[in-house]
């Protein structure tokens, strides 16, 4: 069965593959299941028919028969559990994939989303100069932190590339035209690598092309 996942009819980053829906095709790439897209504007998201797929009115939503998820990370969860190629065979690495998700979306994620929130949406507000630098801070100490977890000869979090890989990629790449990546050549390495990954491209290209046709 060929599942079903929304995205953005009109994405806000104009393809810059920022979308939540980004982490859920890349996941599907990985494990080469085909899957359908349907888009869904952003007054959709809000009407009664998405709300039951998701009672927060975002996206990405997942349908494979009768199975609706929504939420990214639990997505992308499923997605490793049930196919092979996201998460190793041997429980304890198992264990240590999906606590390295949990990590890129409740640890490393927070300030980064609170950094966009002062940029994008509090770029007028008074505070917003210093708010801004404090923000900075507390991500440059998990960035350290991540730093130093993967040092000078790892490729990957922890062994072979994973789920925890694939999110905490995705959760890095929002920092790419702030300049803090480049303070830590190992971490903007370990972002490049997954980029390069073949099902990273493919999902990109996908995204992009929805947002060129959007934007033509």
């Amino acid at each position: 069965m060929i599942p079903t996942i929304t995205a953005f009819e009109r994405s806000p980053d104009g393809g810059g593959g920022l979308a939540r829906d980004m982490q859920v095709r890349w996941a599907l790439e990985e494990v080469g299941q085909p899957y359908d897209v349907r888009l869904v504007s952003f007054i959709a998201m809000k009407q009664p028919e998405h709300l039951a797929l998701n009672p927060f009115g975002s996206i990405p939503t997942y349908e494979e028969g009768d199975l609706a998820l929504f939420e990214s990370g639990a997505i992308v969860l499923h997605i490793a559990v049930r196919h092979a190629g996201l998460l190793p065979d041997d429980a304890n690495a198992r264990a240590r994939a999906v606590a390295w998700m949990f990590a890129a979306y409740s640890t490393v994620e927070p300030p980064i989303l609170e950094r966009a929130t002062a940029v994008i949406l509090e770029h007028d507000a008074p505070w917003r100069d210093e708010r801004l630098p404090l923000v900075d801070d507390r991500i440059r100490k998990r960035l350290a932190e991540l730093s130093r977890h993967l040092g000078g000869d790892c490729d990957w979090l922890d062994g072979a590339f994973s789920a925890g890989d694939l999110v905490m990629v995705g959760v890095l790449r929002r920092l790419q035209r702030s300049g803090l990546l480049n303070e830590f050549p190992n971490v903007a390495a370990y972002v490049a690598r997954g980029e390069a990954r073949p099902a990273f491209k493919r999902a990109f290209e996908a995204q992009l092309t929805v947002a060129m046709a959007a934007n033509g």
